[in-house]
């Protein structure tokens, strides 16, 4: 998701003041970016998380959900709508960027590195950032065509923010968890339930899909769950994005580039 307004829910101002660029970035470089807004909602159980919510965030309104998804009418009074914010499929807009850079003249290789090394390889990184940290985040894909949503949906939950993103096709993205473990396995019963009550609160469409893909993985975050560059010996390592991949991924890399054209070697 590219959600700097929701994000200031929790994260600092920075996170939201540079990642508002982000969406522009993102649409002109990759097909398939949805501009349609995050809707923000909650249970009526939890009715009092959407008012803390909206005293954490900005950028947003009131609205009565059913005039943005008629497909979720009558199951909440009243809803956030973030309507500047986007979302995309991550594989896909990784797929895209790669054949630019390739219709570029960028080569991609394997094997050791040479040259001016620039590492972004995420917790991979952590021998050599003492500082590292591993967030899990676990998801599910969900196809579930008798659910008709248009946009990001943000369900606030006692233990994490869930999201549920239309891919298309009657597909659906439904995460994340965020855990502070180092296990690199499978997603876990308790997430896997925990997510699927979540999207049956939206929408009970989402009881008769399929799943899909589940998937697990580890966040690289720093102790202030801020992205940062930094030099250890010869190499220049971008790190830390936290949840913040895409959202940060444009400014992190300008500046890289101011970085990099301090050097001699890039001065022009």
């Amino acid at each position: 998701m590219l959600a700097p307004y929701c994000e200031g829910e929790s994260a600092p101002e920075v996170i939201v003041a540079r990642g508002q660029s982000a969406v522009d970035w993102w649409a002109a470089h990759v097909p398939d970016v949805t501009r349609r807004g995050t809707l923000v909602l909650a249970a009526p159980r939890d009715a009092g998380e959407l008012d803390r919510f909206a005293r954490a965030t900005r950028g947003h309104g009131w609205v009565t959900p059913d005039a943005l998804e008629p497909a979720i009418s009558g199951r909440f009074a009243r809803g956030l709508f973030f309507a500047a914010e986007a979302h995309l499929d991550p594989r896909a807009a990784l797929t895209a960027l790669r054949m630019r850079l390739l219709a570029a003249g960028v080569a991609f290789r394997d094997g050791p590195a040479r040259g001016r090394v620039v590492d972004c390889t995420g917790i991979a990184a952590r021998a050599a950032l003492s500082d590292l940290r591993a967030v899990r985040g676990e998801m599910l894909e969900l196809h579930a065509p008798d659910v008709t949503l248009t946009r990001s949906i943000r369900l606030l939950h006692p233990r994490f923010p869930v999201y549920i993103v239309p891919r298309g096709a009657g597909r659906y993205m439904v995460g994340a968890t965020m855990v502070e473990s180092d296990d690199a396995g499978g997603i876990t019963a308790r997430a896997v339930m925990e997510l699927l009550s979540a999207a049956y609160t939206v929408h009970p469409g989402f009881a008769e899909g399929e799943v899909i893909t589940t998937t697990a993985g580890l966040r690289p975050s720093f102790p202030n769950n801020l992205p940062a560059i930094r030099h250890v010996d010869d190499v220049i390592h971008v790190n830390g994005m936290y949840r913040h991949g895409f959202l940060m991924a444009p400014a992190l890399a300008l500046d890289l580039v101011s970085v990099l054209a301090k050097e001699p070697a890039h001065a022009h």
